[in-house]
């Protein structure tokens, strides 16, 4: 029970350096974060059976899309913080390593590369976006921001 306590402790913990990251690269690098928004969007049309959307942008706005999405971007960073486990086992509690949270941080780019930007319409990659290598390597730098947050967070409760 306490592996679930602290997997879910540093989840968040890591998730909160994501958005660190993300806040300052919309204040400081002037470059808008996901719009979680987008993401509770998706989330309330899928028992509708829509799952692919021609743009999320242009799918009609829904009631509580904006906390449907922040609460499904929390869940997320909770569940890909279980990676570590699948990865070092418990041990990872005790002894956090960078490799592993900067893999780990990888790994978690198969979500939105395969699943959310295909689903929101804007390709696999985000091959369908205006410039895509710009999206790829946000991705990219927001991923690493959270597998940085998992050691983080990790190292914070091993200690």
């Amino acid at each position: 029970m306490m592996i679930i306590v602290k997997t879910v402790i540093v989840g968040i913990g890591a998730t909160l350096v994501m958005d660190l990251w993300s806040w300052c690269q919309k204040h400081v690098l002037k470059v808008p974060p996901l719009n979680y928004a987008l993401a509770g969007r998706w989330i309330l049309t899928l028992p509708e059976g829509k799952f692919y959307h021609n743009t999320i942008a242009s799918t009609s706005r829904m009631p509580g899309e904006l906390l449907t999405g922040w609460i499904f971007h929390y869940l997320t960073g909770i569940i890909f913080a279980f990676i570590p486990l699948l990865l070092n086992g418990t041990l990872w509690l005790s002894e956090p390593s960078v490799s592993t949270a900067l893999l780990t941080g990888l790994l978690t780019l198969l979500a939105p590369f395969m699943i959310l930007q295909p689903a929101f319409g804007f390709g696999i990659a985000a091959s369908r976006t205006p410039r895509p290598w710009l999206a790829r390597l946000l991705s990219l730098l927001t991923h690493m921001a959270y597998g940085f947050g998992l050691y983080v967070a990790a190292f914070a409760i091993a200690a």
